[in-house]
């Protein structure tokens, strides 16, 4: 399994988050990002107990090649 970094928040403090990659084995992509903590928000979930939820900004999409046509697993940084 090889996990291929499509990109990282180029507006991110430090660069370190969010990033959006990709697992050429399963074809998911993995989400790197924002731990939603706030009650009220969780609250109107409904998350099972294997599964979690971050927070993701929209600026994000470019990244993912079904919206910037790239077809690929390209690595941006």
């Amino acid at each position: 399994m090889t996990l291929h970094r499509l990109g990282k928040d180029p507006e991110s403090p430090e660069g370190k988050s969010p990033t959006v990659y990709y697992d050429d084995v399963t074809g998911h992509y993995l989400l790197q990002g924002w731990k939603v903590l706030d009650a009220e928000r969780l609250r109107q979930l409904d998350i099972p107990d294997h599964e979690t939820v971050i927070e993701f900004p929209q600026r994000m999409m470019q990244f993912f090649p079904e919206v910037n046509g790239s077809g690929g697993t390209g690595t941006n940084s």
